[in-house]
C-alpha cells in the first residue's frame, strides 16, 4: 500500500482542516495509507524519505531550514508533492520550497472574479476529457518555472491591472524534482470549490500521478 502525508497549517482563511480532510478522504478511497500532521516538524522526519506522496496544505506560514532540506531531498529521492491554491505561497521565507514546487503566488489582482480555466494538455491523462471551464475565484498571479509541463492556464483581463491584460498566466502543472514528481494547482480558495467537478477531478488526477509507485 502506497503511504502519505498531509501535513496542513498556516493561515486559516484558505481553509486548511477542511481541506486536509478532503484529500484525506480520497486518498484513502485511492488506496494509500494517509498520516496527518499539522505541525511543520513533520517535513525534518526521516521517514518521510520513505513515503510515495506528501501532501503540504498551508498558506505563509514558516517553514525552518532544516525541514525545508529534508523536505526537498525527499522529492529529489523520488517522493512526489502535489498541493493546491495556497500551496504556491507557502513559506515566503524558503526559496528552496519554491524552486521545487516550481512556482511562487505574487498577486490575485481584483479578489474574487469571474475567469476562464484553459486546458492546453487535452491527452495528459490529469486533465484528459475536461474542457476549458468557467471559474469564480481568486485568479492567481504566479511567477512560474519556464520548465514546468503547463497543463492549464487562465489569461487575465483585469481592469485594476491593466498592464497584465491578455497575459496568460499557468493554472495547473507538473515537473520533476530530482526523482521526484511535482503536481501544483492554484485552484481552490475554499474548501467549497472541491466541489466543482473539474477542479476536483484535476486536482484528484494530480495527487495520483505525482505519488511514487
Amino acid at each position: 500500500m502506497r503511504s502519505a502525508l498531509i501535513v496542513y497549517g498556516g493561515w486559516e482563511g484558505h481553509e486548511p482542516e477542511a481541506c486536509a480532510a478532503i484529500y484525506r478522504r480520497w486518498l484513502h478511497e485511492d488506496g494509500f495509507s494517509v498520516r496527518v500532521e499539522t505541525d511543520t516538524r513533520a517535513f525534518a522526519d526521516p521517514s518521510i524519505h520513505d513515503l510515495a506522496l506528501i501532501v503540504p496544505i498551508f498558506t505563509m506560514a514558516r517553514i525552518e531550514k532544516a525541514e525545508v532540506e529534508n523536505l526537498a531531498k525527499a522529492v529529489e529521492g523520488g517522493v512526489g508533492i502535489a498541493g493546491h491554491h495556497g500551496a504556491g505561497d507557502a513559506f515566503r521565507n524558503a526559496v528552496e520550497y519554491q524552486f521545487m514546487m516550481g512556482g511562487q503566488w505574487v498577486a490575485h489582482p481584483g479578489n474574487f472574479v469571474d475567469y476562464t480555466v484553459d486546458i492546453v494538455m487535452p491527452e495528459d491523462p490529469i486533465v484528459q476529457g475536461i474542457a476549458s471551464f468557467p471559474y469564480h475565484s481568486e485568479q492567481y498571479y504566479l511567477h512560474v518555472d519556464p520548465a514546468n509541463e503547463v497543463l492549464a492556464t487562465t489569461t487575465f483581463r483585469d481592469e485594476q491591472a491593466p498592464w497584465i491584460d491578455r497575459v496568460v498566466m499557468p493554472v495547473a502543472w507538473k515537473r520533476q524534482h530530482g526523482r521526484g514528481r511535482v503536481f501544483y494547482s492554484s485552484l481552490g480558495h475554499a474548501a467549497r470549490e472541491f466541489e466543482i467537478s473539474q477542479m476536483a477531478t484535476i486536482l484528484r488526477r494530480g495527487l495520483n500521478w505525482a505519488a511514487r509507485e
